[in-house]
């Protein structure tokens, strides 16, 4: 079942299933700047990690002396959402904990996700609350594809990522999907030029960026979009191999490193969310 939400400017599309946005739509311009998902790259469109966020080693974690076993970004993409309301520029999305869930996650929660559509800019809210009677320690994050080359004329390569400040930080590099350790990466720049090459060694992982916003952009057009993300202390950015889009991935949560121990409480990044304590937290998107 898709929910469609609709402004002068903008037309959004969200499925039921892992309340993944489908398509984001400029009226006026007649794009649409979201990934089409064709499955000989990468079927997804912007599915929701939820409650862990990248590969836990050996897809395993410990959590009271018992072992649970998870695969990557969790299962809240893989789930039927609750359609809690909808009308013509917002949306709820609802996934409460069941006995399935618990099997595999043993916190009780309401996972609810907000869609809201001003103008030209959409927001999306996570909003987690612990039901349970223990504390419940969890990671939240997007996964949104964006499409490039977004006009005809253009190539990939004719676009980049420009970030609110000029950056100077490593990338955590990936090992099976696992943080191995920092390698430099940005010295004093604000502009990463994109290329299929860019990813061939996985996602780039950043955290502590000064910036809390980052724009994709090019020369070639004045198309492009903002994409905010203040308060997300990490930054995923990721295309499949020689795909043409971008995905912009911010992150409360993080993989498992090479040498995490498992322990969940003691996992990089993770939230903890004491009895009946409301988390939430917000990105946007603004196209043009």
């Amino acid at each position: 079942m898709l929910v469609t939400l609709n402004t002068e400017e903008l037309k959004i599309e969200i499925a039921a299933k892992g309340a993944e946005l489908q398509s984001i739509c400029h009226k006026q311009h007649q794009l649409d700047y979201l990934w089409n998902g064709n499955p000989a790259f990468w079927s997804k469109h912007s599915p929701v990690l939820f409650p862990f966020v990248g590969q836990l080693k050996d897809d395993t974690y410990f959590y009271k002396g018992k072992a649970y076993h998870s695969n990557r970004h969790g299962f809240a993409r893989e789930k039927d959402f609750i359609i809690e309301h909808a009308e013509a520029a917002k949306a709820t999305f609802l996934l409460i904990s069941s006995d399935e869930t618990r099997k595999i996650y043993p916190f009780d929660f309401e996972f609810h996700i907000h869609y809201s559509v001003e103008g030209a800019t959409l927001t999306v809210t996570y909003d987690v609350l612990n039901t349970g009677a223990e504390t419940m320690y969890f990671s939240v994050g997007g996964h949104p594809a964006f499409k490039v080359p977004l006009v005809i004329n253009t190539v990939y390569s004719d676009y980049y990522l420009e970030f609110e400040h000029a950056e100077t930080t490593s990338r955590m590099a990936l090992q099976n999907g696992l943080i191995a350790g920092p390698i430099p990466f940005l010295h004093f720049e604000k502009h990463l030029p994109l290329s299929h090459q860019l990813f061939h060694n996985d996602a780039i992982v950043l955290k502590g960026l000064e910036s809390g916003k980052v724009l994709l952009r090019s020369e070639k057009t004045n198309h492009g979009l903002g994409f905010d993300f203040e308060d997300f202390p990490y930054l995923g950015i990721w295309a499949a191999k020689d795909a043409d889009f971008v995905c912009i991935e911010p992150w409360h949560g993080i993989a498992d490193s090479i040498h995490h121990n498992g322990n969940l409480e003691e996992k990089e990044g993770i939230i903890h969310s004491e009895p009946g304590h409301r988390w939430q937290d917000s990105w946007s998107i603004s196209c043009w």
